[in-house]
């Protein structure tokens, strides 16, 4: 292969997403970078561009620069996970792809885990290498960087991005192996890849990454990679992935290099093949849909209902009411929502995206002062039973409780929902921890304190 790909563009909302197509395999796989990439000088990196062909040998490889980087459309700070969701499912709808192999690389991961839970029948196989699954210090997470820290470094990148030496020291802290014409392609492209404002918008996101709480809820067979000795964050969460993805398959390879593509790539490359190979033989996921999916579920309920209900009598009560669920509904469409019951003053409904759920009940609080209600919100994001396109099990039931322990006006979610909202614009303020009636364990709660940022999409 000796001519570029060609590089096309596929509408997300109303951004465009630099993609490729390669290769002519028999199911497709699409790669999702780390940070930062560029589709055409990806391939001027030696090593990558024989990863990206290797790739290519065994499968229809779709490759994209995620919005905000490389060739993509630049975007103002870093997209939220359920947005780069939409851009994936953009361009394999472009390309035709109706079910793929989703590969995350590194800050790829993230996005990929909840991707593969969120929507299991477009995924049937997901491989995790380098996989970022928590960046900050916790007292379970004792690999993660101290606060103080992580914004010390991306302090300096900011900086200092784009200074010849500054950025050939980053590249061989990630990659002590490449030699002097990968080095330098690698260098090219972080350069042209994303500006300091756009890379600092990134590491501002992916510091409060946690994508810890999705893992037990993917279901789609998968392989997690990783050097032996790579950054101890990242060699360490992997494993941690590794144990708590249901069934997952672990393959450790010898190295300190963070990217696939350097160092012994083809040690690297090989569990990857077979396992890609042995799943679409075996397609089991036409042996059943599937029957679980990760959701975020929203309750709300009106303040002091029954007093209004007497104080305006049966009829007057019904017509508020009618008003109320109007208001509701015109949010649950702008926001993507689904209604799933309207048990007597109280909403219920699901997302595909905890930042659109939680812009949903902040409008929603608002809009229902129109008509001189108060209601209360509660969130959860966990993995919930499709039962006749209707979603149940326990998180349902958090969702449930999360509601009842918000004040009036309030909107509060739990930390599983706040975890996934980096990047956002969304502020929170710690409401402490609570005991959820019929749930076990204690549960850190937190209210919404500002939305900003993006609308519907």
């Amino acid at each position: 292969m000796t001519a570029l790909p060609e590089t096309r563009y596929a509408r997300s909302g109303d951004v465009s997403i630099a993609y490729q197509v390669v290769g002519e395999g028999p199911f497709d796989l699409v790669f999702v970078p780390g940070s930062v990439s560029h589709v055409e000088l990806g391939w001027k990196v030696p090593g990558l561009g024989d990863f990206y062909r290797h790739l290519a040998s065994f499968s229809r490889l779709i490759v994209f620069d995620k919005r905000g980087t490389g060739m993509s459309d630049r975007v103002s700070g870093a997209p939220t996970i359920e947005t780069r969701m939409d851009d994936v499912r953009a361009v394999m709808d472009a390309v035709g792809s109706e079910r793929a192999a989703v590969l995350g690389l590194s800050e790829g991961a993230p996005m990929s885990v909840v991707f593969a839970a969120t929507y299991p029948e477009r995924v049937w196989a997901l491989v995790l290498c380098g996989a970022l699954i928590r960046t900050l210090w916790a007292p379970d997470f004792p690999w993660g960087w101290t606060e103080e820290d992580w914004d010390r470094g991306s302090e300096e990148e900011r900086r200092r991005w784009g200074e010849p030496e500054f950025m050939q020291e980053m590249v061989q802290s990630l990659a002590p192996s490449l030699d002097e014409e990968n080095l330098q392609g690698m260098l090219t492209l972080f350069r042209q890849g994303a500006s300091p404002g756009a890379f600092d918008a990134l590491n501002r996101m992916n510091r409060d990454i946690d994508v810890r709480d999705v893992l037990p809820a993917i279901r789609v067979p998968t392989l997690v990679v990783n050097r032996t000795e790579e950054s101890e964050w990242l060699r360490e969460g992997s494993r941690l992935a590794a144990r708590l993805i249901p069934g997952a398959r672990h393959a450790e390879v010898p190295g300190a290099d963070h990217p696939p593509f350097a160092g012994d790539s083809e040690s690297y490359l090989r569990p990857i093949e077979e396992f890609l190979t042995e799943t679409w033989e075996e397609r089991s996921w036409e042996e059943a849909e599937p029957d679980r999916v990760l959701a975020t579920v929203l309750f709300t309920d009106i303040v002091g209902s029954t007093a209004k209900a007497a104080e305006l009598g049966d009829a007057r009560w019904r017509e508020l009411l009618g008003a109320h669920h109007s208001l509701i509904r015109r949010q649950l469409s702008r926001f993507r929502g689904t209604e799933l019951d309207t048990a007597g003053d109280g909403f219920f409904a699901s997302f595909d995206g905890p930042a659109r759920a939680i812009r949903c009940a902040c409008a929603v609080t608002e809009a229902v002062k129109e008509v001189g209600l108060e209601v209360r919100a509660g969130l959860h994001t966990g993995e919930c039973e499709l039962l006749d396109n209707k979603v149940g099990g326990i998180a349902v039931h958090i969702g449930a409780r999360v509601a009842k322990e918000a004040a009036p006006g309030e909107v509060l979610v739990s930390s599983t929902v706040r975890d996934l909202v980096a990047g956002s614009g969304i502020e929170f303020r710690e409401r402490g921890t609570a005991e959820l009636k019929g749930v076990p364990g204690e549960w850190r709660l937190f209210a919404v304190d500002t939305v900003s940022g993006r609308g519907a999409g």
